[in-house]
């Protein structure tokens, strides 16, 4: 059996308190509408497109701000765990058919058995796609993660940004969500955050206003924001079809 990722999705963790809150901004932000509650205290819950395949789901944490990590929907979960394992991270939850690790740097991701057919990738939506998970790591930490990811996703893309502390892991066609690894200037724990890929970004930021988010900083080809549960988030400078970004990026 192989341990090729057939889907990915983007989780967004938030606290339980302000679960409604993220709900209600992402389901207006991505055009979707929620599935049902799902989990032992009602936790989940996926954002399902129109005629298209969910790659986003939000779940509610009972201590710190959240964050965001990947879902792997792969077709043989034993040997996807293996070779995480053996490559470095940590199984923290085991599960017949699910698992949650955590990588090398302390970044904590999970993997699902993936039984359905060919999925479909959500369309842009007003000019704008979410479209990667950024884990934001230490310096320390940097070099072996990226060696980490690269080495876990072999059928996937790995190529360094044009920008020294960048580096991609990047699906091939019809898989929605790829990884930027992003190495920070100070030692501190791992972290990870949503990207969204905007055709403007001063149009997809006023848009985000107007749904109830904040500016928080801008940086060199994107813009940090803070959605409405407190959550931080990028919108960046790149084709939302393609993902293809500028060459500064």
């Amino acid at each position: 059996m192989s341990r090729q990722v057939l889907w990915t999705h983007a989780f967004m963790d938030r606290p339980v308190d302000r679960f409604d809150r993220a709900c209600a901004f992402w389901t207006a932000v991505t055009d979707t509408r929620l599935s049902g509650l799902r989990g032992e205290r009602q936790e989940f819950v996926t954002l399902l497109p129109e005629k298209a395949d969910a790659c986003l789901k939000v779940q509610g944490v009972l201590s710190g701000e959240g964050g965001a990590h990947l879902d792997f929907a792969v077709e043989d979960v034993p040997a996807f765990v293996e070779a995480a394992r053996g490559l470095g991270a940590e199984l923290v939850t085991p599960h017949e058919r699910w698992a949650v690790l955590r990588s090398p740097a302390g970044q904590l991701f999970c993997v699902h058995a993936w039984g359905r057919g060919e999925p479909v990738r959500p369309p842009v939506v007003h000019d704008t796609r979410l479209d990667q998970v950024c884990l934001d790591i230490a310096p320390s930490r940097y070099d072996a993660e990226v060696a980490f990811w690269s080495a876990l996703l072999p059928d996937w893309e790995s190529v360094p940004g044009s920008l020294p502390e960048f580096h991609f892991v990047r699906p091939g066609p019809g898989l929605p969500i790829r990884i930027l690894l992003q190495r920070l200037g100070e030692e501190r724990e791992t972290t990870a955050h949503l990207d969204l890929a905007c055709a403007d970004i001063g149009t997809a930021r006023a848009r985000h206003e107007e749904l109830g988010a904040e500016f928080v900083a801008t940086g060199a080809g994107w813009t940090v924001m803070r959605d409405p549960a407190g959550g931080l988030y990028c919108l960046t400078g790149r084709d939302p079809e393609t993902g293809g970004a500028p060459s500064r990026y």
